[in-house]
């Protein structure tokens, strides 16, 4: 995975998650619209089969980088917890 950033200012940035696709990008993009702070999240791929996602978010109230980093932590907590209560049901 690489990630290049295309465009960064104070509420906006853009970048490109290159060696990932719909999954990754969409999972962010739902997640970050969990924080009050984002005013918008989306992503776009221009070939669904060879195309890099290119995500696109604006905020108020925080930095875009800022929210990117609180959505990966949520995400991470989900993932930990998820996989708590999986062990414990395939014992």
């Amino acid at each position: 995975m690489e990630i290049n950033i295309i465009e960064e200012s104070k509420n906006k940035m853009i970048f490109e998650i290159k060696g990932e696709s719909h999954t990754l990008a969409n999972l962010l993009k739902k997640e970050l619209w969990n924080d009050k702070n984002v005013t918008a999240a989306g992503y776009h791929i221009k070939h669904p089969l060879i195309g890099t996602p290119k995500m696109v978010i604006e905020t108020s109230g925080t930095t875009p980088i800022n929210a990117l980093e609180d959505a990966i932590n949520r995400l991470k907590k989900k993932n930990k917890d998820f996989a708590g209560v999986f062990k414990r049901k395939v014992k």
